[in-house]
């Protein structure tokens, strides 16, 4: 038999170098045994996770600094690289037959060392191995099994259908679809929290809650202001509540810090897998270009090379330009470093980077509060071919029947989990709350019935024994408990009966920009008297909020003329209301600071009037969610009875009962009626007068709220 060469033999000891350096206090027999399977099973190993399950088990039992598994893992990963090197550039040993070899006479069971044979050579093994034959036979057994099932797995598997859409297409990854790791284990990316408990402070929100989270299924969580909707999203985030380890979640909450990275290059960041196989190849490329690389390092950058091509990464830039545009940002906004946003525009690329990191599962807290139509009618479709689990907080009836497909119901402190969209999460609680009434009744005349009779013959000898029976039977009932409903929300402007001579506000051939390169508006004019209605529309950065500033008296024209009666009192609800409140303090000591000299219950009863009342009125403001928030704003803006309303973006953070409540109260408001901004068509500078019924953020369902919309266009010809 040939002896190999001395370069064989330096890499057959590389995987004995690493497996002493590992394992340095190793039992001679134990390590015998490894080297022996590796030795004479090298060849048949596939990748690192068959080395794991080979020897994996004894190297985690004989490990005198407790390693865990996955450095094992990597472990066994290094020693398959050192075998596949050995495969690789080790001579072949060969022994000089005693007679020659008929190839054509070898039958099929040694196809496969046919493919050894060179000539009248014949490889064979080592002859000096001294590992202990039933260990290896074992070890053999094993890897044949897992072979035969790879095999029988791999042809039962059909391609499936082709679908080239825009989500889907982006996220072609197996991972979804192959629930079972390498080492046998469940994979599974449902998400299943039974029996948890949710506080805040000394509140306690939800109560022997359950959760489920399907893969692939897209769930929208409602449910009253305050109740604790955005906490439980924190608590997934934060992995408080026992969310899979292998499962990853983001949540869209905070804007994007801003910096000198650009737009597109901050979204491509967001995708950390991605970013690293880049910097891996970048460093082995240098290391290669310099003549310092080794062979274990070329066939790393292999594998590196292999799963970029797997995740698509040549795509990456324009997957995620794709999403930029879709969310409102042009070629030059993309360009554009993210510290020269605002913070509406960054929280859009917060978004953005979470529908491009494809998380399994993602959180979304009220996305569509910073988007205009444009971009809610891209977002509503881009979602709808999410593969992985969304989860999202929206009070948008739009928006949830067109994205989600099960309903998550926020309320007494607990979950209910309803199938179908809104408008069918509506049909069911009705159903389910009449069914829940009827049997409330029926409950209610059984026992009734059970009590007439014991009354008519409690003290009748002939019945006692009946008595007794059906006395028996009462307290074996279960508890009678009412049917619970939720409080009603009301909301209430105060009226003001003064009379103002038209028109009370108005601007006449108003000229506007923040520079003369830009210019906003020209030729302005608008008119407004006390049973106007108008709602202001157009594309995020058309300048709504900036008319309505000029409205105000907060801008000055650069020409034009604005006009408002004398006795004209505007109330103004930011869509940065929560800047202009003092959240240190609670929302009675809030309005107190702001109309100083008034008793207390005239605050407990103006903050009353939207829903903050009780215990709620003396938590500071910061502990307050959004919709509560907005309340006390609302109560801050009514309370000395202006005349005339400005709103910018009033229904944010509002629920649906609550936005409903609003357009009762503007319908009902006596006088004056509102000038509202909101986004929704595109456009720049041209105003239109028309009438408009239909869906705007859920007030303009109700008729009779608005009467009038102006839309920002652009001019034409320009």
């Amino acid at each position: 038999m040939r002896v190999p060469c001395g370069r064989s033999r330096c890499i057959m000891a590389t995987y004995v170098d690493i497996l002493r350096s590992e394992f340095p206090e190793i039992d001679t027999e134990v390590f015998d045994y490894i080297t022996g399977v590796l030795d004479c099973g090298g060849a048949d190993f596939e990748d690192g996770e068959e080395v794991f399950e080979a020897i994996g088990g004894v190297l985690q039992e004989v490990s005198a600094d407790c390693k865990n598994e996955e450095d094992v893992r990597d472990i066994c990963l290094q020693m398959f690289n050192t075998l596949k090197l050995n495969n690789c550039y080790a001579p072949q040993k060969q022994v000089l037959l005693d007679a020659p070899v008929q190839l054509s006479q070898i039958s099929a069971e040694y196809d496969s060392a046919a493919n050894d044979v060179q000539g009248i050579w014949k490889l064979t093994r080592g002859q000096s191995s001294t590992v202990d034959s039933k260990k290896l036979e074992k070890a053999e057994a094993k890897l044949k099994a897992k072979h035969e099932r790879r095999n029988e797995r791999d042809s039962q598997k059909t391609p499936g259908p082709l679908v080239l859409e825009e989500a889907s297409a982006s996220q072609a990854s197996n991972k979804k679809d192959n629930r079972v790791d390498a080492s046998g284990r469940n994979r599974s990316y449902d998400v299943r929290i039974e029996n948890f408990d949710v506080s805040f402070g000394e509140r306690s929100l939800l109560q022997g809650a359950e959760l489920t989270l399907t893969s692939g299924r897209r769930y929208g969580l409602i449910g009253r202001n305050g109740l604790g909707k955005t906490t439980l999203l924190r608590m997934l985030a934060s992995r408080s509540l026992r969310v899979p380890a292998h499962v990853s979640t983001l949540h869209v909450e905070q804007e994007v810090e801003g910096d000198d990275t650009p737009a597109l290059r901050s979204v491509l960041q967001s995708d950390g897998v991605r970013e690293g196989l880049l910097a891996q190849e970048r460093r082995l490329n240098a290391r290669i270009a310099a003549g310092a690389a080794d062979g274990l390092e070329s066939v790393r950058l292999s594998e590196i090379y292999a799963k970029l091509e797997e995740i698509e990464a040549d795509k990456a830039p324009a997957r995620a330009s794709v999403i930029l545009a879709g969310l409102g940002f042009t070629p030059r906004m993309q360009q554009q470093t993210t510290k020269e946003f605002s913070g509406g525009w960054r929280m859009r690329l917060a978004l953005a980077r979470a529908l491009f990191a494809r998380p399994d599962l993602l959180l979304l807290d009220e996305p569509t509060n910073m988007l205009d139509v444009r971009a809610i009618l891209w977002l509503e479709n881009y979602l709808q071919t999410w593969q992985s689990t969304i989860l999202v907080v929206s009070h948008d009836r739009n928006f949830l029947n067109a994205v989600v497909t099960d309903i998550v119901h926020l309320h007494s402190q607990r979950l209910e989990s309803y199938r179908g969209n809104y408008e069918n999460f509506v049909k069911t609680k009705e159903d389910r709350l009449k069914n829940q009434h009827r049997e409330y009744e029926a409950q209610l005349q059984y026992r009734e019935h059970i009590q007439v009779f014991i009354d008519r013959f409690r003290y009748n000898a002939n019945r006692a024994a009946q008595v007794q029976s059906k006395l028996k039977l009462l307290e074996k009932l279960p508890e009678l408990k009412p049917i619970e409903k939720e409080s009603e929300v009301t909301l209430k402007f105060p009226d003001n009966f003064e009379k103002l001579s038209p028109p009370v506000l108005q601007l006449d051939e108003l000229e506007f920009y923040y520079s003369p390169e830009q210019r906003l508006f020209g030729g302005l004019c608008v008119s407004a008297d006390l049973e106007s209605r108008i709602c202001i529309v157009g594309e995020n950065g058309a300048g709504k909020t900036t008319l309505l500033k000029l409205l105000m008296g907060d801008l000055t024209p650069v020409n034009g003329i604005r006009h408002a009666h004398r006795n004209l009192k505007i109330g103004y609800f930011s869509q940065h209301h929560v800047d202009q409140l003092d959240l240190n303090v609670c929302s009675v000591e809030l309005l107190l600071n702001k109309f100083p000299g008034r008793p207390e219950e005239e605050y407990r009863h103006q903050l009353g009037r939207y829903g903050i009342t009780g215990e709620l009125a003396l938590r500071p403001v910061a502990s307050l969610s959004g919709g509560q928030k907005s309340r006390v704003a609302f109560a801050q803006m009514t309370m000395p009875c202006p005349n005339f309303y400005i709103l910018d973006e009033p229904t944010n953070h509002l629920d649906m009962e609550t936005i409903e409540a609003l357009a009762k109260a503007l319908n009902s408001f006596k006088i004056s009626r509102s000038s509202v901004g909101q986004s929704c068509i595109k456009g720049c500078i041209r105003l239109i007068f028309f009438s408009f019924y239909g869906h705007w953020a859920g007030i303009s369902s109700s008729p009779g709220v608005v009467e009038c919309f102006i839309a920002l266009c652009p001019v034409m010809g320009e």
